[in-house]
C-alpha cells in the first residue's frame, strides 16, 4: 500500500538510476531505499548508491530491520565472531579460490545460497571445511523454518532442490592445524631438500600450494632448520 512514487531499482538498472536519484535528493526530496526481501546494499542492490550519497555529502540513515545473518548467527551456537560472505561467485574457478580463503579463517562463516546451487557447493564444503560442522537455515521466521545441523564431514547433497534460499553458517576452526613438530615427515623431507636453495619465502609458497598446511607452520619449521645450520 506504498502510494508515494515507486523507482525500480536492481542489479540491471541501478548504475543508471544514480544521476536522476542524486538530482532529486539535492533538490531536497527524501527517498527511501527498500526491498521485498533481505537489506538494502547487503548481498541486495544498493551500495552503489550509497557510495554515490557519500560522495556528495548526502545523509544517508539505516533503518534496522530483520537480519538473516544476526538470525542464524544467533542460533547457530558457533562463535559470535563471524566472517559474512554473501552469495558465491558462478564460476567454480573463482568459487574454489574464495572457499580456499575463507577456510583459513577461524570464525563462524556465514554465505548465502540458492536451492538450486546447494548441491553444487556441497563437495566443495566438504574439501576446504572438513572437521568443522554446519548449520543450513531455511525460511527464517517464516512457517516452513527449518535448520539443519550436521558435521560437514557428514554432509550429503539434497535429495532433491529444497525451496527458499539458505543462510549457512559453518563453525570456527574446531580441530586445531598440525604445528610444525608435527608436519608429515614427507613435508619435512621436501622442505630440508630445498632449505639451501631457496628462501624461506619460497619454501614456504611451494608447500602452502601443494599442501593445505598454514604458512606461519611452514615458516616456522624453515627457521628452525635455518638455525640448526
Amino acid at each position: 500500500d506504498i502510494k508515494s512514487k515507486l523507482i525500480s531499482n536492481h542489479k540491471f538498472n541501478e548504475k543508471k538510476n544514480i544521476t536522476k536519484v542524486i538530482e532529486l535528493l539535492k533538490s531536497g526530496a527524501i527517498i527511501s531505499l527498500i526491498s521485498d526481501a533481505g537489506t538494502p546494499s547487503i548481498s541486495d542492490p544498493g551500495s552503489i548508491l550509497i557510495q554515490e550519497c557519500v560522495t556528495n555529502n548526502i545523509t544517508v540513515t539505516p533503518i534496522p530491520g530483520a537480519s538473516a545473518v544476526a538470525a542464524a548467527i544467533s542460533i547457530s551456537g558457533f562463535s559470535e565472531k563471524f566472517f559474512f560472505y554473501g552469495f558465491f561467485p558462478e564460476k567454480k574457478r573463482d568459487l574454489i579460490k574464495d572457499l580456499k580463503k575463507l577456510s583459513e579463517i577461524d570464525s563462524s562463516i556465514i554465505f548465502f545460497v540458492s536451492p538450486k546451487k546447494i548441491n553444487k557447493i556441497i563437495p566443495e564444503l566438504k574439501t576446504y571445511f572438513t572437521k568443522r560442522k554446519i548449520v543450513f537455515c531455511r525460511e527464517i521466521s517464516k512457517f516452513y523454518e527449518e535448520f539443519i545441523r550436521i558435521n560437514i564431514d557428514d554432509l550429503k547433497p539434497f535429495y532433491k532442490d529444497p525451496r527458499g534460499e539458505f543462510t549457512v553458517v559453518i563453525s570456527e576452526i574446531i580441530e586445531r592445524k598440525k604445528h610444525s613438530e608435527e608436519l608429515d615427515e614427507s613435508v619435512k623431507t621436501n622442505i630440508k631438500k630445498m632449505i639451501n636453495k631457496l628462501s624461506i619465502k619460497e619454501i614456504t609458497s611451494i608447500i602452502n600450494q601443494n599442501n593445505r598446511i598454514p604458512k606461519k607452520e611452514i615458516y616456522n619449521y624453515c627457521l628452525k632448520l635455518k638455525n640448526e645450520n
